[in-house]
């Protein structure tokens, strides 16, 4: 008796469709103070966008603190740090936030992001860095240990409105740079600590 192989499990194209919540990817109130949008799109190994891609952004507030509080999922005026979106049919994705600060002096600001998407066998994981502080850049552990190639693809551009861009390449040419943790939740590439 000859059984069919199954086929894999990944991590979508459903999370696109069933997991968003309404105002998910908006982690503050339109007008708040200091509030930015964050945006891009997602892309593949072709570079074709990926319509039903889920993205999560994890961020400190502009003190630095790591809100650390229970209801993430509410959108009540209160910043919990967390947003979800989901992509549209061009791979786009958008959040209404603020800028997080730095959690410890001297060190690069940045969002920590997570990428759901079809063909992925589990969530990826990444950083998109605040631009601006050079030295805080140069001086980042992670970035500093990566080729000046890759750690472009974690530094966000800074739109001529304001905005903040962060294209997420999932495979191929200037594919972002994806992240591992270990168990005591430190970030890392290839033996690189964060």
């Amino acid at each position: 008796m000859t059984l069919a192989p199954t086929p894999g499990q990944t991590v979508g194209p459903f999370f696109g469709f069933a997991l968003p919540f309404a105002r998910g990817h908006e982690l503050v109130d339109p007008g708040a103070p200091g509030a930015v949008r964050v945006h891009g799109t997602v892309t593949d190994g072709h570079g074709q966008p990926v319509p039903d891609a889920l993205v999560e952004l994890w961020q400190a507030d502009p003190a630095g603190h790591v809100v650390q509080r229970h209801g993430s999922l509410l959108r009540d005026g209160t910043f919990t740090g967390w947003g979800r979106a989901e992509t549209d049919r061009a791979g786009g994705y958008w959040f209404r936030t603020v800028e997080p600060g730095p959690t410890e002096p001297g060190r690069a600001a940045f969002l920590a992001v997570t990428v759901f998407a079809r063909g992925l066998q589990n969530r990826l994981f990444t950083r998109a860095y605040l631009p601006g502080d050079d030295a805080a850049l140069a001086a980042d552990p992670l970035l500093s240990a990566l080729p000046a190639g890759d750690a472009a693809t974690l530094v966000m551009d800074r739109e001529p409105d304001g905005s903040l861009r962060f294209d997420i390449r999932l495979q191929g040419e200037r594919e972002t740079v994806f992240l591992t943790y270990d168990g005591d939740g430190h970030a890392g590439r290839d033996g690189v600590s964060a």
